[in-house]
């Protein structure tokens, strides 16, 4: 299993509201077309759809209460590569 496709697939559902909907019409084939492994994809299709919509909703609303976030200046940029 590769852990970090596999959340990384995860928080991709979370966000993106394309992919989520892609997901939710056919699961096994999203997490197929995603690379993960078929016991990943088993897993997958027995994930709590009514959790992950009300889940998704949840951070989407935290998201828009936050407040913007000032881009990163260059020294900052070069610094954090350091």
């Amino acid at each position: 299993m590769s852990a970090q496709k596999f959340e990384a697939f995860l928080a991709k559902l979370y966000v993106d509201d394309n992919a989520r909907s892609r997901f939710l019409a056919d699961a096994r084939r999203e997490a197929s077309n995603a690379g993960l492994t078929d016991e990943e994809c088993a897993a997958l299709e027995k994930i709590d759809f009514v959790g992950l919509e009300l889940a998704s909703a949840s951070f989407a609303r935290k998201r828009a209460s936050r407040p913007p976030r000032k881009p990163d200046s260059n020294l900052t940029r070069w610094l954090r590569r350091r």
